[in-house]
C-alpha cells in the first residue's frame, strides 16, 4: 500500500507579494495568458500588469466568464494552445483559479494561481471542481501535478469581505476532522495513495492555527488589516487546508456540503459555510464522538459565524424526506464517506445531520448567541 503526498512547486505569501508576479512568472516562460474578471482586473490589474511588463513578460488578457465549467475550461485552453502561451496566470477566487489549472493541463502548459479571497483550498490543489451554468456542482477532475506557483497577497486577502474569509474557515476546519477519518482506515486520497504522515501532520496544523487564531483573525479582517493572526489563518485556509484535503483524505463533511446545492435555498452560500455543516454533521456521525471532541469545534464555528443549523442554512422545519436526497447521495457508492471505518447509510447521514442541528442550537444557546 503506497503513501502519496503531493503538493505545488512554489508556494509564496506575503503583504504585496503580487507586485512580484513577473519575478516568479519569468521562470516558466517569457509569455503568459492572465485570466481573470473585470472587478479583479480593476482591483489589482495595475500592480499585476506592471510586474509582468518589468520582467519582460508577453501578456494575453482573457475575461473569465463566471463559472468553471467544462466549456469555459475548453474555451481558455483554446486560446491558450492558439496563442502558444508559456504559463496561464488565474487571478481570483475558486472558480477562476479551477478554470486556469484545467485550462493549462489541456494546453499542457504551466499554470500560477493567484487567490484574491481565502475562501477555499483551490489555490494550491490538483483538482477543478466543475459548475454547469446554473451553479450546481456537477463533479470534479484531477490534473497529473499542482500548480506550478501559488501567489497569495495577504494585503489583498485582508481587503475582501470577511464572510468569505470565514468561509475558508469552515472549508479548512473540516481538514483534520476527515483526514483523521481517512487514516483510521488507511482509504485512498485524492492524492493516489494512503495518507503520509507529513500529510496528518499538516492537517492537524491546520486544526490547531484556526482554533487558535480563527476569532482574532476574523476581527483583523473585519477591519481590513493585516495582523500575524490573520497571516496564519490565510495560510491555513489556503496550504495546509490544500495539502491536507488532498494527501490526507476526505470524508462526510465535504460529501454533505457538495449535496447541499441541490436545495435552492442553499444556493447563496459559499462551499465553505456548508462545510462548516458537514463537520458538525461527520461528528454526530462518528461512532467515537465525545462533548470534549466536539463542542470546541462547535463553538469555535459559532465565535467565527460558520451556520451550525439549519436554520442558518435557510433549511429551517427541514423534514426527513427532503434530507433524505442527502443521505442517499452520501450512502452511494464511490461516496467520500467510504472513508470511515464503520459502514454509513443513508437513514445515518440524516440523523447525524438532525443532530448536527439539535446541537448547534443548544450550543448557541448556551453561549448566548
Amino acid at each position: 500500500m503506497k503513501a502519496v503526498l503531493i503538493a505545488p512547486r512554489k508556494y509564496i505569501q506575503g503583504r504585496n507579494v503580487l507586485a512580484e508576479t513577473g519575478s516568479y512568472a519569468i521562470l516558466l516562460g517569457g509569455k503568459a495568458m492572465v485570466l481573470w474578471d473585470a472587478m479583479v482586473k480593476n482591483l489589482v490589474g495595475q500592480t499585476v500588469l506592471a510586474s509582468l511588463k518589468a520582467a519582460k513578460v508577453e501578456v494575453v488578457e482573457v475575461n473569465f466568464g463566471g463559472e468553471s465549467s467544462k466549456a469555459e475550461a475548453t474555451r481558455v485552453a483554446d486560446i491558450a494552445k492558439k496563442e502558444r502561451v508559456d504559463m496561464v496566470i488565474g487571478i481570483g477566487g475558486g472558480k477562476t483559479l479551477d478554470t486556469a489549472k484545467a485550462a493549462a493541463a489541456w494546453a499542457n502548459t504551466k499554470v500560477i494561481t493567484c487567490p484574491t479571497l481565502a475562501s477555499t483550498d483551490s489555490p494550491t490543489s490538483s483538482f477543478t471542481v466543475w459548475y454547469n451554468e446554473q451553479g450546481d456542482c456537477t463533479g470534479f477532475d484531477g490534473w497529473p501535478f499542482n500548480p506550478d506557483i501559488v501567489i497569495v497577497d495577504s494585503q489583498v486577502i485582508a481587503q475582501a469581505p470577511v464572510r468569505t474569509f470565514v468561509a475558508g474557515m469552515g472549508d479548512a476546519m473540516s481538514t483534520w476532522v476527515e483526514a483523521e477519518a481517512s487514516y483510521k482506515t488507511r482509504h485512498g486520497t485524492l492524492a493516489g495513495g494512503v495518507p503520509t504522515m507529513a500529510s496528518i501532520a499538516i492537517a492537524r496544523l491546520c486544526y490547531d492555527a484556526l482554533m487558535a487564531h480563527g476569532v482574532d483573525a476574523k476581527r483583523a479582517v473585519e477591519n481590513k488589516v493585516v495582523t500575524p493572526a490573520v497571516e496564519k489563518v490565510i495560510e491555513a485556509n489556503t496550504l495546509l487546508s490544500g495539502l491536507g484535503f488532498e494527501s490526507g483524505g476526505l470524508a462526510t463533511a465535504h460529501m454533505i456540503a457538495n449535496a447541499l446545492p441541490s436545495f435552492p435555498e442553499c444556493k447563496k452560500f459559499y462551499h465553505g459555510e456548508k462545510v462548516g455543516f458537514g463537520v458538525i454533521s461527520q461528528l454526530c456521525l462518528d461512532d467515537d464522538m465525545t462533548p470534549e471532541k466536539s463542542y470546541p469545534i462547535i463553538d469555535w464555528e459559532i465565535a467565527v459565524g460558520l451556520p451550525v443549523t439549519f436554520a442558518e442554512l435557510n433549511l429551517a422545519g427541514i423534514k426527513r424526506d427532503r434530507l433524505k436526497q442527502i443521505g442517499d447521495i452520501c450512502a452511494g457508492k464511490g461516496s467520500l464517506c467510504e472513508s470511515h471505518a464503520f459502514e454509513v447509510t443513508s437513514d445515518s447521514i440524516v440523523d447525524a445531520m438532525i443532530a448536527a442541528d439539535a446541537l448547534g442550537r443548544e450550543r448557541k444557546k448556551l453561549l448566548g448567541k
